[in-house]
């Protein structure tokens, strides 16, 4: 993301460590790079006196004799065994593939990789050579990527997120699948915990009850805490918040829970203005009391949205957005923005993009894809590919190409949904800004106003590829937006339910012992089959392999004696008896 760019530089500046002094650092680079040559060499140092050790215990050992037995034990098999031996090693190299694919396609990784880097290179003294002092440079730069990784994956809610007991519930009752993973609902709850509560709440007995249900993992257990806080105090706001989002199984009930809701929050509110300068402790609970008030109002919003009363639904968001404009984290513009959509008030959507989509704010899915989108609306009902292609763009067609390109380097997931070349599933309650789930919280709600719009879905297929051409290695540099985050898989297969395949970007390569444990499965599965169809070829390229000069007479007999049984054994094989 552009957004912020000398900020976070500057951020970055203020809270990196001091620079060592020049003679403390020059000690520490001697250090290191006696360190890690010590590593490297030790390896090669131990396998250069294994073979001088085996040369000088090669007469004791009596190796050549050994040798020359295991020579002639090989040149007595018979391709029965060949066949089962590469038969057995094409089973078993088989299950080590397919369990690395379905490894692969779950964590994104090999697990022989993995298990190799975190067993093997420690054994190899890899572990050493990557351990670096406090103050040298490669643990500024470890210190600063990891502080990166954690602003780039923070997770957000999800601003048009379902009813669990009217939307979600419903759904694992069609279906038997869970839509939430534990994880975000988790999340969730800590969420709750912090908007609904605060360190007054001992003061009434109903929220201190409310604190304890916001904490229980159980949704019968959160409904019965609800109901005991409505019998000690009727005009507990969030116990009817909590009974609308999980007990409502329709809209219209949760609804009519939240108007009695907003009841007691506007009392509460105006109770809690009178008090607030009275003490610290009045204005935390003027916080609380904020922020259960406007929840309330934007899910009524939500619900009147759902039930068909889109102008009344835009204006409570609107009246929200004047009456507590600091609250722009809770990202309100963008119920506003799929509300208007639905008007079609295209006038009123670019006027509020255009306070919204600037430098200066964190830009989303919803921001880049809705520009994309009226810039797209100009042109796309007359766009054909081959007549662009022989007169060239217009202006107004490069414009659109551009912000639909800027969309998709913003987030590349979401034209597979808007295209439905992926199947949609129920949007998560929290997500992960350029990743999946963003891209499917948006195309759950979007696809429709895209679809309405004659030719532009036509015109996001012919153009949305080649915004890759632009950002060739988007994990190291962005054309308009900070570098893609790598971090976007591990907190999207977190967020997302395990019966979705979640979009990953850039597209991984197959994994080295993949590609490995498959050749390996073909190619001796082939030689089992050769073996088992042409015995006698295979036997006479076996021994042409396995064969050695051998030295002593005796083990000259004994070689004839195993061959000449060898050429019987093929001369049954070759010419069956009838018995047989």
């Amino acid at each position: 993301m552009a957004d912020g760019d000398g900020l976070g530089e500057a951020a970055t500046a203020a809270a990196s460590p001091p620079a060592p002094a020049p003679g403390q650092s020059l000690s520490l680079g001697w250090r290191e790079r006696l360190r890690a040559g010590l590593a490297g060499t030790g390896a090669s140092l131990w396998f250069v006196a294994g073979l001088g050790l085996l040369y000088v215990l090669r007469v004791p050992l009596r190796l050549c004799e050994n040798l020359a037995a295991v020579t002639v034990f090989l040149n007595s098999l018979t391709p029965k065994f060949y066949v089962a031996l590469t038969g057995t090693s094409s089973l078993i190299s088989g299950l080590i593939f397919m369990f690395e694919w379905w490894y692969f396609h779950k964590h994104g990784t090999s697990f022989i990789e993995q298990v190799s880097v975190s067993h093997l290179r420690p054994l190899m003294g890899g572990t050493e050579s990557s351990i670096s002092e406090p103050g040298s440079p490669s643990s500024n730069r470890e210190s600063e990527t990891s502080r990166q990784n954690l602003s780039e994956c923070k997770l957000w809610r999800n601003p048009l997120n379902l009813f669990r007991g009217a939307e979600y519930r419903r759904y694992t009752w069609v279906t038997g699948k869970e839509p939430l993973t534990y994880y975000d609902m988790n999340l969730s709850a800590q969420d709750h915990q912090t908007f609904f509560t605060c360190d007054t709440d001992f003061l009434r007995p109903s929220d201190t009850v409310m604190q304890k249900a916001w904490r229980e993992r159980n949704p019968p257990a959160r409904i019965k805490a609800a109901y005991q806080a409505l019998e000690l105090n009727n005009d507990c706001a969030t116990a009817y918040v909590l009974l609308a989002e999980e007990e409502a199984t329709t809209i219209v009930d949760a609804e009519r829970l939240f108007k009695q809701a907003l009841k007691a929050g506007e009392t509460i509110y105006r109770r809690s203005q009178q008090c607030q300068h009275q003490s610290p402790q009045h204005e935390a609970q003027l916080r609380r009391d904020t922020n259960v008030l406007v929840y309330i109002k934007r899910r009524l919003a939500m619900c009147a949205r759902k039930l068909g009363r889109i102008r009344e639904a835009v204006k409570i968001m609107r009246d929200l957005m004047k009456e507590f404009p600091p609250l722009t984290m809770v990202n309100i513009h963008e119920n506003l923005l799929e509300s208007l959509l639905e008007l079609q008030a295209y006038a009123d959507v670019q006027a509020v993009l255009a306070k919204y989509d600037d430098i200066s704010l964190p830009k989303s899915a919803a921001i880049c894809y809705t520009a994309a989108l009226l810039k797209t609306r100009t042109v796309s009902d007359k766009f054909c590919p081959e007549t662009a292609s022989r007169r060239g763009l217009s202006m107004a067609e490069i414009n659109a190409v551009e912000a639909i390109h800027r969309a998709v380097e913003f987030n590349p997931h979401v034209p597979k949904y808007l295209l439905e070349m992926k199947s949609l599933i129920l949007p998560p309650e929290h997500i992960l800004k350029r990743g999946d789930s963003e891209a499917i919280a948006y195309a759950f709600f979007h696809l429709q106003h895209w679809k309405r719009i004659e030719g532009a879905l036509n015109l996001l297929q012919c153009t949305w590829e080649g915004t890759f051409r632009m950002i060739p290695y988007p994990l190291e540099k962005g054309h308009l937006f900070y570098p893609y985050p790598s971090c976007t898989e591990t907190a999207d297969r977190e967020l997302l339910p395990t019966f979705h395949h979640v979009s990953v970007y850039p597209k991984k390569e197959l994994p080295f012992f993949i590609h490995f444990t498959a050749g390996l499965c073909s190619s001796t599965a082939m030689i089992a089959l050769l073996t088992h169809q042409f015995p006698e070829i295979m036997g006479v390229f076996a021994k042409a392999i396995c064969s050695e000069p051998l030295d002593s007479p005796g083990m000259t007999v004994m070689a004839e004696n195993k061959q000449n049984q060898r050429q019987l054994w093929f001369l049954a094989l070759s010419h069956p008896s009838p018995e047989c």
